[in-house]
């Protein structure tokens, strides 16, 4: 990867087929995935997908089978609510080293699991989610502000005190556009929180074409914190802290996966023999080496 991250070139349109969506510079073809090229940027060293997204891409990409339909998503989003509030306050403890409780926005809030884990520790939330099936499950069941539609769709400006963005980025179809109202969004001072996968860990390095993370279309692009970094630059972010988190599957997720990723590989074949004995509903730890969270500070009035 380049070393030295480049501005994004304002105004300037590149001669690649494929420019980057952070910087704008020249990418190069990695490999294939899915019948999706994978790219990287040849001037910040951003990876993404070589995918034209059309408008509907949300609507038709997270649908309910991505929550219900195992496969890229979730086996059954909702069996895991008890795991996914605990998330969400394990980041509101976090929290209070940057802010106390105001107003959050959480981004891809889906069934308003996580949101409601902030909730709980004095939060006051409101959340986007595109799937209008879930984010009726979160004003009905759960009585949270939760709206139907994406990020961009968001009109308050400076009005939030917090945003998080927990698994979300790396399916933003343009992050550049979505980063920016997040910007608008947030107040002077307040703090953003994103946890992403971790395209330099030692995980995605060993895996590399193979690394489980690579599912396009539902996954467009693929962040360092270096990179991640420089992208919220652009908007006036300054990271502040930076950690590993704590996530939890059920069985039922876990198995998912496997059969998913692995398929009717020997490997696969393995690994769901041996999973066949782990109950649904129980618990397991993530090994969380190849994912990040980050707090950042917004330094600006932009």
């Amino acid at each position: 990867m380049i070393q030295t991250l480049s501005a994004p070139r304002q105004g300037v349109v590149s001669e690649c087929d494929w420019p980057c969506p952070l910087c704008g510079g020249d990418s190069v073809w990695r490999f294939a995935k899915d019948a999706i090229g994978i790219r990287d940027c040849q001037e910040c060293g951003h990876r993404f997908a070589e995918l034209k997204v059309e408008q509907d891409h949300a609507s038709r990409h997270y649908g309910d089978d991505y929550f219900q339909g195992g496969g890229a998503g979730y086996s059954n989003y909702f069996s895991e609510e008890r795991l996914l509030r605990a998330h969400g306050r394990r980041y509101a403890r976090l929290f209070r080293r940057h802010s106390r409780p105001g107003k959050i926005l959480d981004v891809g809030s889906a069934a308003g699991f996580i949101l409601n884990g902030f909730a709980e520790r004095g939060w006051q939330c409101t959340g986007i989610e595109p799937n209008d099936r879930m984010a009726a499950h979160a004003r009905q069941q759960l009585g949270l502000d939760v709206r139907t539609g994406t990020l961009e769709s968001i009109t308050e400006v400076n009005a939030f005190d917090a945003v998080s963005m927990i698994q979300v980025v790396a399916h933003f179809a343009d992050p550049m556009a979505a980063f920016e109202a997040a910007a608008r969004a947030t107040k002077p001072g307040g703090v953003w929180l994103i946890e992403t996968w971790n395209l330099a860990s030692v995980t995605a390095r060993v895996f590399g074409r193979n690394w489980h993370e690579y599912s396009p279309p539902t996954v467009l692009h693929w962040f360092t914190p270096r990179t991640l970094s420089f992208a919220l630059s652009c908007f006036g972010m300054r990271r502040v802290a930076i950690g590993k988190p704590a996530k939890w599957l059920d069985g039922e997720h876990a198995k998912g996966l496997v059969r998913h990723k692995l398929g009717v590989s020997h490997l696969g074949r393995l690994a769901k023999a041996c999973l066949g004995l782990v109950p649904d509903r129980l618990p397991i730890p993530y090994p969380s080496e190849d994912l990040f969270w980050a707090v950042f500070r917004k330094e600006s009035a932009r």
